[in-house]
């Protein structure tokens, strides 16, 4: 070849080569993208700040996930909770994807004078923590993931699971864990705050089953808390609520338990309602421990007759069914009976699309030391319909397993409680509340002196900070040390709140 042509030919390779090259290095020489515009803020405090765009953009460059702000594609579908009585704007909204994006925004809210932050996993609460206006949201819904080692009995739950996922995946293996009654609630919530369930007279709450956790406390380190390791830090989480960080990993104890359970509801007209609920004062302390019985009683706007009854699990042998439910079929010919043989994971999901936190909504509930006349009287008497709302009354039976630690042994302190009671209106989105809510609280009023407390997870939107503290019992002052070595600044504040003292 002639060196004319060979040098030619080689510049033209060469510079057939650098193409590429060139255009994989050109991102070193663009422009960086505009910092977002300042936000106008608001901390737990109350007070009004400026969150600066440059600000914005570096904790966004050091999510995975995605930050949201007004106006972004996927902030209106995440700003949203499960109750739309709440329409609420964050000013940011945090997607984290793990513990080092729980980390950053942990960091971003402190640093910001303690900006008002709320934590979504499930968006359950009843009184609106999920979500807030002008503050900063963690959304843990990208954080979602489930291993189980059957083996050891064990099971690994991101801090953004739902509790369906659990059950599907625990099933499979023949195992369990008490975990709710929906199956799209969130796991965080729930088992922070104690975690009842279809099996809790069986095997306890969430949290006796709960073996540690991994959890983002406010000064932004990722602690792994058990029996043995920041013990207190782990007594605390097992009903103390959101209050001393983000838990990012759950590591869950299972139970064997076969697949197919006896379920289902049985139901009456709502003049039954004394004989169902006197049901409970009888055969409740009686009834095994594979029985779970939720009392019901719907009364839909309009007219529509009102119905009661039994939504029950059993989980004990197949063939001791009918003579564990005798008692409730002895209360005459129902409405309708649709208890069956069905599959467990199933009966999970079976109040998904009913919940009534999915509808404007208002509670109220207590924890019911003992089922006696005079609460079946309270109950009973003050329940009235109205064409313009649903109410709704909810028992779910406790004690059993539950009952049987004690009341210190972990931040959840009603372990002594009989069952839960609650009092629910909904109302069709967009109307005036007002009397629905006042009903209720007037009805409350006739039923509250004869209940204990309440649970955490019930917290209503109405319930002042002297009633959250003696809600606590005898555990309050030791969560009140807790939160003054893991939250003094109480930035973990949209909860059933420990006030800090230092």
């Amino acid at each position: 070849m002639k060196r004319r042509t060979f040098l030619r030919t080689g510049i033209a390779a060469t510079a057939a080569l650098a193409i590429p090259y060139q255009r994989s290095l050109a991102f070193l020489y663009k422009e960086a993208p505009p910092a977002p515009p300042d936000v106008a803020a608001i901390t737990g405090a109350g007070k009004e700040i400026t969150l600066r765009g440059k600000d914005i953009a570096a904790l966004s460059a050091q999510l995975r996930g995605r930050l949201l702000m007004a106006g972004d594609a996927g902030y209106e579908e995440a700003r949203h909770v499960l109750n739309p009585s709440f329409d609420k704007h964050p000013a940011l909204i945090a997607q984290v994807t793990g513990p080092a994006d729980t980390r950053a925004a942990v960091d971003f809210a402190r640093d910001h004078d303690n900006l008002l932050l709320a934590v979504k996993c499930g968006g359950h609460s009843f009184s609106g923590k999920s979500t807030c206006n002008g503050g900063m949201m963690i959304d843990l819904s990208p954080f979602r993931n489930v291993r189980i080692d059957p083996r050891a009995r064990r099971a690994w739950v991101t801090g953004g699971s739902l509790l369906g996922q659990l059950d599907h995946e625990s099933m499979a293996h023949g195992l369990v864990t008490t975990m709710g009654t929906v199956s799209h609630t969130g796991v965080g919530g729930l088992v922070t705050g104690g975690g009842t369930g279809r099996v809790g007279r069986r095997f306890g709450l969430s949290v006796d089953s709960l073996m540690s956790v991994d959890i983002v406390t406010a000064d932004g380190q990722l602690r792994h808390a058990d029996e043995h390791e920041d013990a207190d830090l782990f007594w605390g989480v097992r009903g103390g609520g959101g209050n001393f960080g983000i838990v990012t990993d759950f590591e869950f104890q299972l139970h064997p338990m076969q697949r197919r359970v006896v379920g289902g509801q049985i139901m009456f007209p709502i003049n039954r309602a004394r004989d169902v609920l006197s049901l409970y004062a009888e055969y409740g302390p009686k009834a095994p421990e594979e029985l779970d019985m939720i009392l019901l009683m719907i009364q839909p706007p309009g007219g529509k007759p009102g119905v009661t009854g039994i939504a029950v699990c059993y989980s004990g042998s197949e063939n001791d069914a009918d003579r564990v439910l005798a008692p409730i079929r002895r209360l005459g010919a129902p409405l309708f009976d649709r208890i069956r043989a069905m599959d467990y994971v199933a009966l999970q999901r079976s109040g998904d699309t009913d919940d009534p936190r999915a509808r404007a909504a208002y509670l109220k509930s207590g924890f019911v030391p003992d089922v006696t006349a005079d609460l079946v009287s309270a109950v009973v008497d003050g329940f009235e319909g109205d064409p313009g709302r649903t109410t709704i009354v909810v028992y779910q039976q406790a004690g059993g397993a539950i009952s049987r630690i004690a009341n210190d042994a972990t931040a959840f302190s009603h372990r002594d409680a009989a069952g839960n009671l609650l009092a629910i209106t909904n109302w069709a989105v967009g109307d005036d509340p007002t009397e629905h809510i006042a009903w209720t609280r007037r009805y409350w009023a006739t039923i509250e002196p004869l209940t204990q407390g309440f649970y955490t997870n019930d917290l209503g939107p109405d319930q002042t900070a002297a009633q959250i503290n003696r809600n606590y019992r005898e555990n309050y002052p030791r969560l009140v040390q807790i939160k003054n070595k893991y939250d003094p600044g109480n930035l973990f504040r949209l909860n059933a709140n420990v006030q800090p003292t230092v």
